[in-house]
């Protein structure tokens, strides 16, 4: 049996929709200016350009249910959006300009916060970085953390199921949420804003919906799991020789430090010369320059012992002859620079030319061989190209992009940007990992998707999308 999406239905006439929509929301909050709507049809490596009928900034949860109520009878197709920071297309309408884009970004309020319960009620369209600082206000912590917090949004994070640089200790986003509430294709909302730990009634179809891109119902808001905050955080720079011995100082991390290990992050040398190159101010960390470096950082409880432990921990790993060299951060200045050291590595490969991205994740004991086999089939492929891989190899999520060779075109580089991925993929297979890691499927891999899920898989998905959007009027064309 093979189920067949509906294709996506014809909307009503634009300006028949402009003033009921406005009727629902106020006429301010329906863009139909093209200037107003620019920022919206777009993302921020202005990969995707499209059209929309309107933009719509609705404020209220039942504002987005009396949305979707007009949508399902018109047939009007929506494309959810967040903090538009995707990075493979899943926020950007199609270039048809028959679909209407729905920004969650005033939803931002604070429903609650319980202590006790360490867990916060928070709409959708709250920026991340006001989440950590929501959490910070009383003296708890929200441990997900990307490069783009100060503009991403926790429900586009939910939507994506986000990972960042302390899913090692924490989990992806979809492991830091008890509730859920959520607007479905035909307006109905579905409310289960639990904060409960322990709830086997039936299934649990908040982690149906987290990862789904929006193709399923649209996230309103969360309840959010809250964290002690740290005590005491030590932070590192390492030098050593290659991802083999990164992965044994891992290794060792964890059983000396264990859940204190928050952060394990790699980073290659050529990504280090990238920033040296181009990052005004930028300066070694380390006294002599090394092959790869691991950015590690341990956080406590207690106040006192962490900086013996991680003293202890370089120690015994340069015994081992595991690592070449170490710097601990001495001030709040010095870890803050060793974060943007890490930070600019995803920045800089784009001012040495074309980079071919690969956002993927294979078991961490087998991150080294996999990147061992990368770099000689990148060389091979295309001999004098860059191979640039760096991130969160406490997870096993390797961004494995491939900068142009020096002097090299651009566009002829770019243009071999399906066969690369191909071949790098191939070793990921080779390793059952994932051609995603946490940047979800969107329009980009929406067409490699069924090379690399179970057949069986790929038709449960579709059902289950038929089943929920009948009239395939969310986010039609992506994932899907």
């Amino acid at each position: 049996m093979t189920t067949t999406l509906a294709p996506s239905p014809a909307p009503a006439k634009a300006s028949d929709l402009h003033s009921r929509f406005a009727a629902l929301i106020g006429e301010r909050y329906v863009l139909t200016n093209a200037d107003d709507m620019a920022p919206f049809l777009k993302e921020e490596r202005d990969l995707w350009h499209g059209k929309a009928i309107c933009v719509l900034r609705p404020g209220s949860t039942a504002e987005v249910s009396a949305i979707m109520k007009l949508c399902y009878e018109t047939g009007t197709s929506v494309v959810p959006q967040g903090g538009n920071t995707g990075l493979v297309g899943g926020q950007t309408p199609d270039t048809t300009g028959s679909q209407v884009v729905l920004s969650l970004g005033r939803m931002d309020k604070v429903r609650e916060i319980d202590t006790a319960s360490n867990t916060a009620t928070i709409e959708a369209g709250l920026q991340l970085i006001r989440v950590q600082e929501v959490a910070d206000g009383v003296d708890r912590l929200f441990p997900l953390s990307l490069a783009s917090e100060g503009s991403c949004t926790l429900g586009g994070n939910l939507a994506t199921n986000a990972g960042g640089t302390q899913v090692i200790t924490y989990g992806n986003a979809r492991d830091l949420v008890t509730g859920l509430e959520v607007v479905l294709a035909d307006g109905r909302i579905m409310s289960t804003l639990s904060k409960l730990k322990k709830d086997n009634t039936g299934y649990d179809l908040k982690h149906l919906i987290m990862g789904s891109e929006g193709t399923l119902g649209i996230i309103t808001a969360a309840v959010v799991k809250l964290f002690p905050k740290p005590r005491a955080r030590e932070t590192a720079i390492v030098g050593l020789q290659d991802p083999h011995k990164a992965t044994a100082f891992l290794t060792m991390a964890q059983e000396m430090a264990g859940s204190d290990v928050k952060t394990f992050e790699l980073m290659p040398r050529i990504g280090m010369d990238f920033v040296m190159k181009h990052v005004a101010g930028a300066r070694e960390p380390l006294n002599d320059k090394h092959k790869w470096y691991v950015l590690i950082e341990l956080a406590s409880q207690l106040d006192t012992g962490l900086s013996d432990t991680m003293l202890a921990l370089l120690e015994r790993a340069a015994e081992g002859e595991l690592i070449e060299d170490a710097a601990v951060a001495a001030s709040l200045d010095q870890r803050a620079y060793f974060w943007k050291l890490r930070e600019m590595l995803a920045d800089v490969p784009k001012l040495e030319g074309g980079s071919i991205k690969h956002d993927i994740c294979v078991p961490v004991s087998k991150v080294a061989d996999f990147l061992d086999e990368a770099f000689v089939v990148c060389e091979k492929m295309v001999p004098g190209s860059r191979l640039v891989p760096f991130g969160h190899l406490g997870d096993g999520n390797i961004h494995t992009n491939l900068s142009q060779p020096v002097g090299a075109d651009k566009q002829a580089f770019l243009d071999r940007w399906v066969e690369v991925n191909e071949a790098v993929h191939a070793i990921v297979h080779k390793y059952n990992g994932s051609i995603s890691a946490e940047h979800g499927i969107g329009v980009l891999k929406r067409d490699l998707l069924p090379g690399v899920k179970d057949p069986v898989a790929m038709e449960v998905m579709r059902s289950i999308k038929k089943a929920l959007d009948p009239k395939n009027i969310l986010n039609p064309g992506k994932v899907l």
